[in-house]
């Protein structure tokens, strides 16, 4: 099954920042501002969405971007993944789809494993 196919199936289901739980790291006193990288969480709804996608990528961040599938096409979906697949190659980084609903993209130096922790 290719990328687009496991693109344009599943739920649908989108996050919302309220759906982040902020943890207390208190032995950790580091801001975003000193961190190197950082995770991003994105939402790609059309094709607008990608390119604070690339600029994060390209500056070194992970992004973990929601799939809202409901507000694009077929074609834009397929356009968007070729656009992220080659950030991830340009970069020397990576992209893996994570369930129906979520992609993961990486910088230089940071590969996503596909099995699962505990599997």
């Amino acid at each position: 099954m290719g990328l687009m196919s496991k693109i344009l199936g599943g739920s649908g289901s989108s996050r919302k920042t309220e759906d982040y739980v902020e943890l207390n790291a208190d032995a950790y006193d580091l801001t975003s501002a000193e961190a190197e990288r950082q995770v991003r969480i994105a939402r790609i709804s059309d094709k607008q969405d990608v390119i604070e996608i690339k600029d994060a990528v390209y500056d070194g961040d992970v992004v973990i971007a929601d799939i809202v599938r409901h507000s694009t096409t077929d074609r834009t979906m397929e356009h968007i993944s070729d656009e992220l697949k080659q950030v991830a190659n340009e970069v020397g980084g990576d992209i893996v789809q994570k369930d129906d609903d979520q992609l993961i993209i990486t910088p230089a130096g940071v590969a996503i494993a596909r099995d699962r922790l505990g599997q």
